[in-house]
């Protein structure tokens, strides 16, 4: 398929890079296959998790096409961005079309990107993930590589407001071990894998992250377990199920 409209998109990407002077840490990237389907599992805190979590994949010149929900679509800006970028428009009342559409691009060798947590992670740990990702790589025998991203949720979260301003954030993209769940293979354990696997490379991202809070207001972007002032896991879930507390 003609890319077109990628490649003007990745150069604003690499302008908003360079204006808001993010240090960015990229590690495990050779993980990202050069060739052949692959889907990456991404750990999610921030509405630009796909920007960045784009840029994991970019050292193996890969360009991923992203599952979102169909209402970005719609949108009079985004929508015909995020169609000529080729990504999967995810209705959640009816999935199967958006499954069956990625696992055919899968099979044609695309990256397939998608977030298995659904929405942003309140707490910044890992919530439960979906089995998709799993399901999808083992249909159509390609692998699963997890990623987890740090440091985006202090430009733009949920339930704080945007500060793209904010310049010389530290942003760290870890890049896992791919897994290749077979087809025989259970798919919650495999899930359950993936998501242990997701949680380690946030861990990780989380401990070697190069910057500490400057005062008690801004430990709202450390998770609580870390000494921040960000909701448990329970909290957050609490919070997610307001009415449309999980768009």
């Amino acid at each position: 398929m003609a890319d077109l409209v990628y490649p003007p998109v990745l150069a604003a990407a690499r302008l908003m890079f360079r204006l808001l002077d993010n240090r960015i840490r990229v590690e495990g990237a050779e993980h990202v296959p050069a060739r052949g389907g692959a889907v990456i599992a991404c750990t999610h805190v921030s509405y630009l998790d796909f920007i960045y979590c784009g840029l994991g994949a970019r050292t193996s010149k890969r360009l991923v096409r992203f599952m979102a929900k169909h209402e970005i679509f719609d949108h009079r800006v985004a929508g015909p961005l995020m169609r000529g970028m080729h990504h999967i428009p995810v209705d959640r009342a009816a999935g199967q079309a958006s499954y069956e559409e990625a696992v055919a691009r899968l099979r044609a060798g695309e990256v397939v990107g998608m977030f298995p947590e659904a929405t942003i992670s309140r707490s910044f740990t890992v919530k439960q993930i979906k089995t998709g990702a799993v399901r999808m790589a083992a249909a159509a025998g390609v692998p699963v590589v997890p990623m987890a991203l740090w440091g985006t949720q202090r430009l733009w979260t949920k339930g704080r407001p945007k500060d793209l301003t904010h310049r010389h954030v530290p942003i760290s993209v870890l890049v896992g071990e791919p897994m290749t769940p077979g087809p025989e293979e259970d798919c919650e354990v495999a899930t359950k894998d993936l998501r242990a696997r997701m949680s380690a490379l946030l861990d990780h991202a989380q401990a070697t992250y190069p910057e500490k809070p400057a005062s008690d207001a801004e430990r709202w972007w450390l998770p609580a377990h870390l000494g921040g002032s960000a909701p448990t896991p329970e909290e957050a879930a609490a919070l997610d199920r307001r009415p449309g507390g999980d768009d």
